[in-house]
């Protein structure tokens, strides 16, 4: 939901710096290399416990994640490695976002439930990819489900910033598995043989 009506919302904001930045001659890979790294700091701060310095700094770097691909598009500079590279690092992104957040609650036994429910949303989280990607593999297009990438980052924001941790680590676990669950029936639905007349 976010995913398809945000992007307009910001698209406009988006244009202006990416004008700006195609005068300094940086790439729309090097970007995204560089908005990967900004989420390893971002992951070092989650580790260590400081959730809500660590969700601030996660809101400039999801945004930051969204320049590469609109200076590509400003600077016609679109790519297939561009936008494989962009996916593969958004997965690392989201994996190591989380495993700092294992790292912090596996330290203290009332944690415990957290990393479960951690280890459930980065399962689901890879699955919701996997999904897309192996049914795209076969030429049928799954761009279904309420709780993508963009959703799981600003419920996470939303958890680390108010500290509701536990309640919000319980809706990433479920929701995200469920869209990947949607997928699947998606897929599902649109194999089938027409039926018979």
């Amino acid at each position: 939901m976010l995913s398809k009506y945000g992007r307009g919302w910001i698209a406009t904001p988006l244009a202006y710096i990416a004008r700006g930045l195609e005068t300094t001659g940086v790439t729309p890979n090097v970007l995204t290399v560089i908005g990967f790294l900004l989420t390893v700091l971002v992951a070092v701060i989650l580790a260590t416990g400081n959730l809500l310095a660590g969700g601030l700094l996660l809101i400039f770097a999801a945004l930051f994640d969204t320049l590469d691909g609109a200076l590509a598009r400003h600077s016609q500079q679109v790519t297939v490695f561009g936008a494989f590279l962009d996916s593969v690092m958004d997965r690392y992104s989201e994996a190591v976002t989380l495993f700092a957040l294992m790292i912090f609650f596996s330290a203290s036994a009332a944690g415990r439930m957290n990393v479960l429910l951690l280890a459930a949303t980065l399962i689901g989280s890879l699955l919701v990819s996997y999904t897309r990607a192996r049914a795209e593999a076969v030429n049928i297009e799954c761009k279904e489900g309420f709780f993508q990438r963009t959703e799981r980052i600003v419920v996470l924001i939303f958890g680390l910033v108010t500290g509701w941790m536990t309640p919000v680590l319980w809706v990433l676990a479920i929701f995200t598995n469920l869209t990947a669950l949607q997928r699947v029936f998606d897929v599902y639905r649109k194999t089938q043989s027409p039926p018979m007349r």
